[in-house]
């Protein structure tokens, strides 16, 4: 496909291109471990940032999916012994319940603010049923629940068909951002089709696109459900990461970083949030390494630092700089032709 296939300009790929390299390159210089987080993190950011930037749906349990996805995977990869089928149904199940939640919610004409509230209540419900699942009675199939211990020592990533060969470590590393690269595509394919030209216009005047014929709830539960099944593959690459899945996956923490890395990396974009969840992960990781401050009052100075100095975001508000920028530097060659062209004119008169 061409890169306006996927709405990406020539010098979008440059930079993408570039960008592959780099992270191609990573392992030669670094360890994996760290990486692979950072890139989850980043898809599932990117899983929010396409439904709230674009269509104006904000999900303040955006988590469910991805504690929903890494428990399909644990779950079915300890009942089938391989990872090929789990994979698939951890993208399945989460889109299926978003769907179904989406479309009480959207055809039932709920508002924005029973919504956030109603998505919040999802994720709590299920954090509290996986905290009360210990014992032997809370099984499916072969796998224990195992309450707030969670599901640990669940077979891991490996290549179709043969369960012997484990993904791991560097080759795990490859398979994310691989992941994450066809995501991210499919989001700009998403919206460069007529598809994601209706959400935008769903997000800026609902009532107008109904007026215009546009099936709005169905609009808003499909996209609803695609993201949910990008969350969940996002939980499924953390659950592999982790090899284990407890119900923090479910928390309101995780619920709350994932809505800081949209709202610091900026609205109505991709990539910003995911540059957002990159850095402030990282931030959080090196945090962990001390007890003197709570990362969490670091990251809610740096929310509210941002609300108050960069509503728009880092990544608007640095791409309207570099448009100002721009501006200022042609205004400048204006200026100094006009000049140059008087005292021309000055010459030829004496």
């Amino acid at each position: 496909m061409t890169g306006a296939a996927f709405g990406i300009g020539r010098i979008h790929w440059q930079w993408l291109a570039a960008l592959a390299v780099l992270l191609a390159a990573l392992p030669l210089v670094s360890e994996t471990n760290t990486p692979i987080l950072l890139a989850v993190w980043a898809l599932f950011a990117l899983s929010l940032a396409l439904m709230w930037g674009f269509a104006g749906i904000l999900s303040f349990g955006h988590a469910a999916y991805f504690g929903l996805g890494a428990y399909t995977y644990a779950i079915a990869s300890v009942n089938i012994g391989e990872s090929t089928v789990p994979v698939l149904l951890a993208l399945l199940v989460p889109a299926l319940v978003a769907a179904i939640i989406g479309a009480m919610m959207f055809y039932g004409r709920i508002s924005d603010v029973y919504l956030g509230v109603m998505t919040l209540v999802v994720t709590l419900i299920l954090n509290r049923f996986m905290n009360a699942t210990a014992g032997d009675a809370y099984k499916i199939g072969n796998a224990r629940l195992g309450g707030f211990n969670g599901i640990p020592a669940f077979p891991t990533l490996n290549v179709p068909g043969d369960p012997k060969m484990e993904i791991y470590g560097t080759a795990y590393y490859y398979v994310v951002i691989a992941c994450l690269f066809i995501a991210y595509l499919v989001a700009r394919w998403i919206l460069s089709s007529a598809f994601g030209r209706t959400l935008i216009g769903i997000r800026e005047n609902e009532i107008r696109m109904e007026l215009l014929g546009y099936n709005v709830p169905a609009y808003k539960t499909a996209i609803f459900s695609v993201c949910g099944a990008m969350a969940g593959l996002s939980g499924c690459l953390f659950a592999n990461w982790a090899e284990i899945v407890t119900p923090s996956v479910f928390s309101l923490g995780t619920t709350a970083e994932v809505l800081i890395w949209v709202i610091v990396g900026g609205l109505g974009t991709l990539i910003g949030p995911m540059i957002a969840a990159v850095a402030l992960g990282s931030l959080k990781l090196e945090l962990g390494h001390q007890t003197l401050v709570d990362n969490s009052l670091v990251l809610g100075a740096i929310l509210i630092l941002v609300v108050l100095l960069i509503p728009r975001g880092f990544a608007p508000s640095f791409t309207l700089w570099r448009q100002r920028l721009a501006q200022a530097q042609v205004h400048r060659r204006q200026a100094r032709g006009t000049r140059r062209r008087r005292i021309a004119l000055q010459d030829v008169k004496q």
